[in-house]
């Protein structure tokens, strides 16, 4: 399971390269916090499928409510003039680092006890 958040993050990337959009510079603070919360999601899902716990209906939920709300807060904060997407900024960055740092120890683990096995 851990190929559905790779292979959607791979192909995203792809088709965003592919085509040539701009992003208005008014809705450049909603995109950007969405991304960083999609992104969270991703790394979110292979920690959970490396865990052995990935679920693709709370990955896909997620992936869409995350996105969702990041965007609904930085677009509120920009009606009440406050820069409410720094919150949102902060805990999804939070996130995401400590999923890379769990992800990153998961794998260490797995590549040090294969090693051990082939001794």
């Amino acid at each position: 399971m851990i190929w559905i958040p790779v292979i959607g993050l791979v192909l995203g990337v792809f088709i965003g390269l592919s085509f040539n959009l701009s992003v208005p510079l008014q809705y450049s603070s909603y995109l950007s916090i969405a991304v960083l919360a999609a992104l969270d999601t991703v790394f979110g899902g292979i920690r959970a499928s490396l865990e052995k716990h990935f679920d693709s209906s709370v990955f896909i939920s997620g992936f869409f409510f995350n996105t969702l709300l990041a965007a609904l807060l930085a677009f509120i904060g920009v009606q009440l003039g406050v820069d409410l997407y720094l919150a949102a900024v902060f805990a999804f960055g939070v996130r995401l680092f400590n999923n890379i740092a769990t992800i990153r120890r998961l794998m260490v683990t797995r590549s040090r006890k294969q090693g051990e096995k082939t001794l």
